[in-house]
């Protein structure tokens, strides 16, 4: 495919994503998926897993993949009762982030919250598309070193 008359490489990337919060996530695919065909990229597998707490396991079998160059990861931890929302955000976060590291594979951190309302999480379904863009763009600048 070209974009801005360069041709771009057709890259692979799974997606994983949360079931928790659904009406949501699904929405965040939904961009993701449309912004992958508009740059030309394919997302080839994605796992689904119950919410983010569960994500690191399933990026790390997509990292593991060799024919995969990235992954993206999409959920939306909403706001509860408790600081349950900050507990799981720090946490995944820090283990999609080592896990990046460990295979030298862009993972795009693509999960909305803490401290968000359902509303808000709907208003933040374009991170599914940013995710992609993402990957892509870490991709292409890590292809040129």
């Amino acid at each position: 495919m070209r974009i801005g008359g360069r041709k771009m490489k057709a890259y692979k990337i799974g997606a994983v994503l949360a079931e928790f919060n659904y009406e949501v996530t699904m929405l965040m695919m939904e961009r993701a998926k449309a912004e992958a065909e508009f740059l030309g990229v394919e997302i080839t597998k994605t796992i689904k897993v119950p919410g983010v707490f569960d994500m690191p396991l399933a990026i790390k079998k997509l990292l593991e993949c060799k024919d995969i160059d990235a992954v993206i990861t999409l959920g939306a931890v909403i706001t509860g009762a408790t600081k349950h929302d900050e507990v799981i955000m720090a946490q995944a976060s820090r283990q999609i982030m080592d896990l990046a590291l460990s295979y030298d594979k862009p993972v795009a951190f693509g999960v909305n919250g803490p401290g968000m309302t359902e509303l808000e999480a709907v208003d933040r379904i374009e991170k599914g598309r940013d995710a992609v863009d993402s990957v892509v763009k870490l991709l292409q600048r890590l292809d040129k070193v």
